[in-house]
């Protein structure tokens, strides 16, 4: 599995009559690491008119909020921009402090699409893989067989560990992991004990 993301936090502003918007995207994986930017964002903006936002992750799925501008005017247009991109485990806000001359909802609209596009469009945007982490615990005379595999399926190795038996902890593209397993439990007569211990996501 592939997704787009950003590489790191980027921002842009403009002003709209007189109305200042300030575009804020950071890399997100979590609802814990959303919430933490946005209350900062909101304490270190206090004196800002709304702090609009939109968010799309793997485990969360995808949000956004107003914050109190007409509804259809700000979320859904960040939403729409962090789309344009094809973009996964982002944070995209917008602040507007507001300047005294309304917009109007079409053109108010528009002016937070075009915060988030140009937010991201200032963004390095880079391309990740899904990796398993897995443990992988021999006997010494299966070593040959290990390191095969491994190599065979481009697994990362992470740490080489000693106890009972040797054990090495690596990271294995997900897509791979059945074939890995298979073959490795054939050629040692499944004296080789593989385990799951999460997933994360590698640039490319």
């Amino acid at each position: 599995m592939k997704i787009k993301t950003i590489k790191d936090f980027a921002q842009s502003k403009f002003k709209e009559k007189e109305s200042l918007f300030l575009g804020l995207a950071f890399p997100v994986e979590n609802i814990e690491e959303v919430e933490t930017k946005l209350d900062e964002i909101r304490k270190k903006y206090y004196d800002a008119t709304h702090h609009c936002y939109a968010y799309k992750t793997l485990s969360e799925g995808e949000k956004y909020s107003d914050d109190g501008e007409p509804s259809g005017t700000a979320g859904i247009r960040l939403l729409n921009a962090i789309n344009h991109f094809d973009l996964t485990n982002v944070l995209l806000v917008s602040v507007r402090w507001f300047g005294g001359k309304k917009l109007g909802v079409g053109p108010l609209g528009k002016a937070y699409y075009r915060s988030g596009l140009e937010t991201l469009e200032s963004a390095e945007i880079i391309e990740l893989e899904e990796y398993l982490k897995i443990s992988v615990e021999y006997d010494y005379s299966q070593t040959k067989n290990v390191h095969h595999f491994l190599q065979k399926y481009g697994a990362i190795i992470k740490e080489n560990l000693f106890e009972e038996k040797p054990k090495i902890i690596a990271l294995i593209k997900t897509g791979y992991f059945e074939n890995f397993r298979n073959e490795l439990f054939e050629a040692s007569a499944r004296t080789v004990n593989i385990e799951k211990e999460g997933n994360k996501f590698i640039q490319i």
